[in-house]
């Protein structure tokens, strides 16, 4: 059974937007599929993405992923002009565009890719729809993750004996 939780062996789990969780609250998520390269499907078979720093960008009526870093293998970028970091078109719905740029247009909200995973044979996407926390907030963040951690830690000692 694929692990679901990360990056770990036998994840489906290409890519992880560890910042976003922290930077931002999310409100509501999306499934997408990505419009690729046959040399950017290679890269990513090998664990050679990013997203950190990475976005969506609605424009006339389709969704981009701006920010995206792809690092090409040696062997294609002998023979194809590669660029790493370029607008990727989304897949999405016309009513889950729609629903993306009109939340978007709203202050303080956003939309950023969580992350990026094999499902069946195809890239697919997580984005979601964000707002931004506050200092108050991400310290709460980090102060619960530092007691998770505790917790198991003390658990474990305890099962120990």
């Amino acid at each position: 059974m694929a692990n679901k939780k990360g990056k770990g062996p036998g994840s489906n789990a290409i890519a992880l937007n560890k910042k976003a969780r922290f930077e931002y609250h999310i409100d509501e998520t999306f499934e997408a599929g990505l419009a690729l390269a046959g040399w950017e499907v290679k890269s990513l078979r090998a664990g050679k993405a990013q997203l950190t720093d990475t976005y969506i960008l609605v424009k006339n009526g389709e969704a981009w992923l701006l920010g995206s870093h792809i690092t090409p293998l040696n062997t294609v970028s002998t023979h194809e002009v590669a660029d790493p970091t370029r607008t990727r078109k989304l897949l999405l719905h016309r009513k889950e565009i729609a629903r993306i740029f009109s939340r978007t247009q709203d202050k303080g909200h956003t939309c950023v890719p969580l992350k990026l995973y094999w499902k069946g044979s195809k890239v697919k996407c997580e984005l979601a729809l964000v707002t931004g926390k506050k200092i108050h907030d991400k310290r709460a963040t980090e102060k619960d993750r530092d007691w998770q951690r505790q917790k198991g830690r003390i658990l474990r000692e305890h099962n120990k004996t």
